[in-house]
């Protein structure tokens, strides 16, 4: 898959439709994905209605296409079309700075919602999978058509993988599902974008100035999901040391965060809970808090 800044060049080929040039670009990139030209418009036209639909301001063929993510549009529209190679690229694409792949972070957010339960967890991951093309119920979309091709495809999928089952937790407890825009994610904006960006950077900027024994603590309580009594047990050190280090982490990352991002110009509300919804996968993702790393790092703290 491709980011935007990959698109092909039309500064050449004014008189070239540009879906015409897109279709070819993508043909020349994923030359297995064999999609039809009139099917390829079909859809472009699809996702840009879809896309209409979503915003919130009347949104330009032309902006559309600025903002489209050309070869994550081109696998989602061809595996709607029941294309093979499409389905086999989907199952192929790696996400997330850990470069897992797209099933394995599905499995990993599974096991976030549905902890010690391996069953629904596997269960969670493969009733996704068939919705990606079938409709959960009648009347409704198929996951992979409510994609607009305005993000990449990866962390979408991994947002309305953990949203739909958010949803479903919900009417389990009896609480209000979430809404079908909300499942379908049309957000984020291009300005979510920018304060992500900027986020991203200061979270990463706060990760680099803690020292290994907190990296470990994090990656036991994040990453394992161990309890404080857990990591005690593990590190030997009194629960209550557990807690109030923890508790240390929360609070200095929430006053380091907030006032980065109030210094950007952040002028809108909750803050603090924009700062944990985003935190814990971008914590994930960081090199000092994968399984090997945090492996070795456990491994001389226990002096073996």
């Amino acid at each position: 898959m491709t980011s935007k800044a990959t698109k092909p060049d039309t500064r050449a080929a004014n008189a070239v439709p540009r879906s015409t040039l897109l279709y070819h670009f993508c043909r020349v990139q994923l030359p297995a994905i064999a999609l039809a030209a009139d099917v390829c418009e079909r859809h472009l036209q699809r996702t840009y209605e879809l896309h209409r639909a979503k915003a919130d301001a009347e949104t330009s063929w032309e902006k559309f296409l600025d903002n489209l993510y050309p070869l994550d549009w081109f696998i989602a529209s061809s595996c709607l079309e029941g294309n093979p190679r499409a389905w086999e690229h989907l199952f192929a694409v790696r996400t997330g700075r850990t470069d897992c792949l797209l099933v394995d972070a599905l499995r990993a957010r599974a096991s976030r919602l549905y902890p010690r339960n391996e069953e629904r967890q596997d269960s969670a991951v493969n009733e996704f999978w068939g919705h990606l093309f079938v409709p959960e119920k009648q009347g409704t979309l198929p996951i992979l058509a409510r994609y607009d091709g305005q993000r990449p495809l990866a962390p979408w999928l991994i947002r309305v993988f953990q949203n739909w089952h958010i949803s479903q937790l919900r009417q389990q407890s009896g609480l209000q599902a979430l809404p079908e825009n909300d499942l379908a994610l049309s957000l984020p904006t291009q300005a979510d974008d920018r304060w992500r960006e900027i986020f991203a950077e200061a979270a990463r900027d706060w990760l680099s100035e803690l020292d290994e024994s907190d990296v470990l603590l994090l990656g036991l309580r994040l990453r394992y999901r161990l309890s404080q009594r857990e990591v005690s047990q593990m590190l030997q050190v009194h629960e209550g040391t557990v807690s109030r280090r923890t508790d240390h982490l929360r609070d200095k990352s929430l006053e380091f965060l907030e006032r980065r991002l109030v210094d950007q110009g952040w002028a809108g509300d909750n803050l603090a809970e924009y700062i944990r919804s985003e935190m814990h996968n971008l914590l994930l993702d960081d090199p000092r808090l994968s399984a090997d790393h945090l492996a070795k790092m456990l491994a001389a703290k226990r002096g073996m």
